[in-house]
């Protein structure tokens, strides 16, 4: 029964409400437009909305964006233009046009990998934890999904192409190419949109031989395995992990580990385990060279003339005989090397920023603290230097202690030589030293007492007695209840 037949037998607003399911204001509005003229059940035309005559306006700036700009930054540029609506308006105006851009900006096509033709690479940073800073090198086999996670200090040409070769070696071949975002360690330049790689990565490349390819600037799209890979292995190896300590090597056997583990479970995209696929695979993969190749790339430093060279904003010593001379310093996972005419001369652990590491075997002699010679200026300076090291000694550690007039006192010690003879003053300088005494009456004084003088000694070692052994009682038998029953 439709509303207006209940209205008409019923009579009443709330009557034909419950015969035909819905609420007295929806049969007091039907009933309003039928007065009016109107036909029933159809609502009047829709009023144009407050953004409909910029709709054009914001579409061209989605669409010159590619769908990145805010409401926020929309709202000044339509407010020029004549717009008076809110800003909770132009959002869902934006929100229109940017799902209206998305449609119109790309149609995606789904990418066929071939086996044993594409290898995607890609560097991720670890931001949050215990382990901040590092760097997470991924690859992926398209085809099998077999995937190679390590650990880096930086992202490298040198660190770059010897993950490269590791990944190849742990994989057991070569693809035919190797995919990569537009990286500064492999990019050279740009020309006309296309890359040019750096010289060091196409000997690699030919060496291995596989061919260097580029995605385009800024579409991550284009490689989207990898880098779900850089987000499943920050989520599910960079998070439940511990500090690595600074320890590369712990935080590679741990990324060894956790590649074994996902490679050997079954792949939700393809529904099968990487490992096995890549069994396959490897009969349409490249042969590893016989010969490997150096990746040492490193940068070229003159050594100073304090036998160092610096790098990082930290300094590294290397043998002194090379000062003067240019040398190689290359950067391997958490250590310094340095190479002098293809052979190894230092290596280092790293040290942070304003740090110093020096070996003593790259000097002539070992380190020692510095201490300024003594000098004499006087004739009495020099008398008294010449008693030996004992004068030294008690010099040193008189003006140490702030001793006042010492030159007088020093005077009146070598008068005392004459006396006593050059060894008894020495050994009264000596005594005087380790009991802190110095002035010229304390080593008189010394002097005087001679023999006399106890010297004290260290303590000796434990004194062993046979002592006899005697009967001994516990502590029951002076319990008060037991002396009773003997009295």
């Amino acid at each position: 029964m439709d509303i207006i037949n209940a209205y008409e037998e019923t009579g009443s607003l709330r009557a034909a409400a419950a015969l035909c399911g819905t609420t007295h204001k929806t049969v007091k509005r039907v009933l309003a437009r039928r007065a009016a003229g109107q036909r029933p059940g159809r609502r009047g035309s829709a009023q144009p909305g407050l953004a409909d005559a910029f709709t054009g306006l914001i579409f061209d700036k989605v669409k010159s964006t590619d769908g990145r700009i805010t409401a926020k930054r929309l709202l000044p540029i339509v407010r020029a233009a004549g717009y008076t609506g809110s800003a909770r308006t132009l959002r869902r105006a934006v929100a229109v046009a940017k799902a209206r851009w998305k449609r119109a900006r790309r149609v995606y096509r789904p990418w066929v990998a071939e086996p044993g033709q594409h290898l995607l690479i890609d560097y991720g940073t670890v931001t949050h934890g215990p382990n901040r800073g590092l760097k997470i090198f991924t690859a992926v086999l398209a085809w099998s999904r077999w995937r190679f996670v390590r650990f880096a200090r930086d992202e490298s040409l040198e660190t770059t192409l010897r993950l490269l070769g590791e990944c190849f070696e742990a994989a057991g071949g070569v693809p035919g190419v190797v995919l990569a975002d537009r990286m500064g360690c492999l990019k050279g330049g740009v020309v006309a949109n296309v890359v040019v790689p750096r010289a060091g990565y196409v000997r690699f490349a030919t060496h291995y031989g596989f061919r260097p390819d580029f995605c385009e600037a800024k579409d991550p799209e284009s490689k989207g395995a990898v880098e779900a890979l850089v987000r499943y292995a920050k989520s599910d190896l960079v998070v439940p992990a511990e500090d690595f300590g600074g320890d590369l090597g712990v935080g590679n056997t741990a990324a060894a580990a956790w590649c074994e583990e996902v490679n050997a479970s079954t792949h939700s995209q393809i529904a099968a385990v990487p490992n096995e696929r890549l069994a396959v695979e490897r009969e349409v993969l490249r042969a590893l060279p016989s010969l490997g190749v150096s990746t040492r790339v490193g940068v070229s430093r003159k050594v100073d003339k304090l036998a160092t060279v610096r790098i990082g904003s930290a300094r590294y010593s290397v043998p002194h005989l090379l000062r003067g001379r240019h040398v190689d310093v290359a950067t391997v996972e958490d250590r310094i090397e340095v190479w002098h005419d293809g052979e190894l001369v230092a290596k280092h652990r790293l040290v942070p920023p304003g740090g110093t590491s020096i070996l003593d075997e790259h000097y002539d002699r070992p380190a020692r603290k510095p201490a300024r010679a003594v000098r004499p200026r006087s004739k009495a300076e020099q008398a008294f230097l010449d008693l030996g090291e004992e004068a030294e000694a008690f010099l040193r550690a008189a003006a140490a202690a702030g001793t006042t007039r010492l030159p007088a006192h020093i005077a009146a010690i070598v008068a005392l030589r004459d006396a006593h003879g050059p060894d008894q003053v020495a050994a009264a300088l000596r005594r005087a030293v380790a009991f802190r005494r110095f002035t010229a009456e304390d080593v008189r004084a010394i002097l005087a007492a001679g023999p006399a003088a106890p010297t004290p000694t260290p303590p000796g070692a434990v004194l062993d007695a046979a002592l006899p052994a005697v009967a001994t009682r516990t502590l029951d038998a002076y319990r008060t209840d037991i002396l009773r029953e003997v009295a």
